[in-house]
């Protein structure tokens, strides 16, 4: 928490320019992302801006880094240890789709098109695993409550599924090798992508109800990964 003044302000005016470019998000899109009309609209000299935010990548670097602890907050609320992991794992899913329908432009940000020349850092990957780290959280207690069956063994592919994907996805237990964890990866993404044809309308003329459609394709996912 901020504690001197000068702390205090930084971290106010820090939140007002992003929330600033927030709305630019819904008005132009991230590639329209301009620090010149964040500094017009607030008010602002570009140069006051640029001591906050140096370039316009380190702006949507932390718009997408907010985006993704916002939805990780999301999906780690949603988390009720003691149901059912069945019932865990959809709750999550859930609550990510909540999110998305409530903030379709942060969203968009996080899984919609690439923006032109911007690659973001490896800095926004823990924040982009929250949700995973959620899902592979409800996986290995299933698998440690005995709710999924043990495999064959621990064998690991890291071509497959990498040492930290696995981390994520659970962990090492004797019901978690890489058939689960493939399973699991694949719900995960396709959760993203359910959402996200909903979200950008290529569900338009294929699907009458968006909510049934939803819970039937989670149901479908969950049970592929042995909940």
């Amino acid at each position: 928490m901020p504690t001197s003044v000068r702390e205090r302000v930084r971290a106010e005016l820090t939140a007002e320019i992003t929330a600033a470019a927030r709305r630019q998000l819904a008005e132009v899109g991230a590639a329209g992302l301009s620090l010149r009309a964040v500094a017009r609209e607030l008010g602002m000299a570009s140069s006051a801006v640029y001591r906050y935010f140096p370039s316009r990548d380190s702006l949507l670097t932390r718009l997408i880094t907010d985006g993704y602890d916002a939805l990780g907050a999301a999906a780690e609320d949603a988390d009720d240890p003691a149901a059912p992991p069945r019932e865990r794992w959809l709750a999550v899913c859930r609550a990510v789709r909540s999110w998305a329908r409530a903030h379709p432009h942060e969203y968009a940000l996080l899984y919609g098109s690439p923006v032109p020349g911007y690659a973001a850092p490896r800095d926004t990957v823990p924040a982009a695993a929250r949700v995973g780290v959620v899902l592979g959280r409800v996986l290995g207690d299933a698998a440690r409550s005995g709710t999924l069956p043990a495999t064959a063994g621990d064998h690991r592919d890291p071509e497959l599924v990498s040492d930290e994907t696995a981390a994520v996805l659970g962990g090492e237990h004797p019901a978690l090798d890489d058939a689960v964890r493939l399973r699991a990866l694949l719900a995960w993404s396709a959760l993203y992508g359910t959402i996200s044809f909903e979200l950008f309308g290529h569900l338009v003329g294929s699907v009458a109800d968006t909510d049934r459609w939803f819970e039937v394709a989670m149901g479908e996912l969950v049970g592929l990964v042995g909940l």
